[in-house]
């Protein structure tokens, strides 16, 4: 089957966003009042305190449940759990939902309290936009807007993804957060490592990172999965601020969207035995089966794309001899025999502070569809490293001659895209923040078979 271009939402300025919530002709919708402060970028000053009641860092996930998703917000003293709001285009806030808060102690030396708000709105109408805020009558977030997940499998989904991503120097931030609010993706993939680090300064720091990605998050499922930057406390900031599926704190999970199957886990389990060395096996074996599950015949059929995220990647050709650099790396050699075996199509790193797209890989050999279309039918799976978002780490270094594996290498800072078009054709690309928001790659993943009838 072709694609052209034209079928895509970001390869030109031609193209218009197929949802946006905000565009003129639809500001009539809401009363000015409203307009004045939908969007609202206004967060306390480091070292300021805040107004305790009121709520803050207001993000939205998907809990893997049709119809359904997650508020999730910080208050500084416990309040009610309220989330009201509506269909987009109604009368405001007809709807009312209520959750729970959870009190999160910091491990830090001032044992600081946060209160957790999650609350799950039920019974949405697919594709449908609405309008809420969130907290209590002891006070309102500003108003924000979602729009429920299409539940087709004939969706084409768009994402935004990229890892490692700070407080300061989030560069890639100001273009994602306008991307975002003008209706260009339908969910976020970050891939471990947030904040830099969300521990900092009694957790303070983790506080002020999520306000800045409230513009993002607060709009679009932000999707997770944790990074070696958040290992301290046993993941305790990451576990307490984010509302993902399943009941393993975060750590590992999976969910459908439109034709994928997506697979989030946690590379660090590997390197922080201290937290539990039963998590590796319990890892393993959760994967084993959620991968038996997706790869059953009459599920495949319906969703073939299987995605993985993790943060840590089994390869890479970084200078920095980091765990991917090494040819026992602790992550392939306890990963890509099982993800292969059930033919993942592709898989999503991050950790090191680049952009690298493999050629399909496995056990160091290059798998190509053929020589003139490497990613058309590939006979293993394809791999993408993207962690160049930002942050005060800056960037990391390549090694100066690529490995026959590695197919484009950048520096630059940056994010990639991503769409599922159909159940044969995935479309990825990198956007440089350094060149002002050039794509300098792109990819079409194109496949007419799945599962491990694809490698032969």
């Amino acid at each position: 089957m072709h694609i052209s271009s034209q079928q895509l939402y970001f390869t030109g300025v031609h193209h218009q966003p197929t949802r946006r919530p905000l565009a003129e002709e639809e500001a009539g919708m809401l009363p000015v009042s409203i307009l004045l402060v939908v969007g609202c970028l206004i967060a306390p000053l480091h070292g300021v305190p805040p107004i305790w009641s009121q709520p803050e860092q207001v993000h939205v996930s998907y809990p893997g449940v049709h119809g359904s998703m997650v508020v999730t917000w910080t208050t500084f003293n416990e309040t009610e759990s309220v989330v009201e709001y509506n269909e987009w285009g109604g009368k405001l806030f007809t709807l009312v939902a209520k959750g729970n808060a959870t009190t999160f102690v910091d491990g830090g030396s001032e044992k600081r309290r946060l209160f957790i708000h999650k609350v799950t709105l039920s019974g949405l109408k697919p594709g449908s936009a609405y309008v809420y805020h969130c907290g209590s009558e002891a006070g309102w977030s500003d108003i924000f807007y979602f729009t429920a997940l299409n539940e087709s499998l004939e969706w084409s989904p768009r994402f935004a993804l990229f890892g490692d991503m700070g407080n300061e120097n989030p560069q890639s931030l100001a273009r994602l957060q306008k991307e975002t609010q003008v209706g260009m993706y339908d969910v976020i993939l970050h891939i471990g490592d947030f904040a830099y680090d969300m521990d900092e300064d009694n957790a303070r720091i983790g506080d002020e990172f999520m306000r800045q990605v409230e513009s993002i998050a607060a709009y679009v499922p932000y999707m997770t999965c944790p990074g070696n930057h958040e290992y301290r406390y046993n993941f305790s900031n990451y576990k307490n601020r984010f509302s993902m599926p399943g009941d393993t704190e975060g750590l590992w999970y999976s969910w459908d969207i439109g034709p994928a199957h997506i697979i989030s886990f946690s590379t660090e389990v590997y390197f922080y035995p201290e937290f539990g060395k039963d998590l590796i096996s319990k890892q393993y074996e959760w994967l084993k089966k959620d991968l038996e599950e997706a790869s059953n015949p009459s599920k495949r059929q319906t969703r073939p794309w299987i995605i993985t995220m993790g943060h840590r990647p089994m390869y890479c050709s970084n200078a920095d001899k980091d765990d991917c650099t090494m040819f026992e790396s602790i992550v392939r050699r306890s990963l890509e025999d099982l993800f292969y075996l059930y033919g993942v199509d592709l898989e999503l790193w991050a950790h090191e502070h680049t952009y690298e797209r493999l050629w399909p890989v496995y056990k160091y050999k290059v798998y190509n569809g053929s020589a003139e279309e490497p990613y058309v039918n590939p006979r293993a799976p394809v791999h993408i490293i993207t962690g160049s978002a930002g942050c005060r780490e800056k960037h990391d270094g390549f090694i100066p001659k690529p490995r026959d594996w590695s197919a484009l290498r950048s520096t630059d800072y940056g994010y990639t895209r991503m769409q599922v078009l159909n159940s044969t054709h995935l479309y990825l690309e990198q956007v440089s923040d350094d060149q002002n928001g050039k794509v300098i790659d792109t990819m079409w993943l194109v496949k007419d078979r799945h599962a491990t009838a694809a490698w032969v």
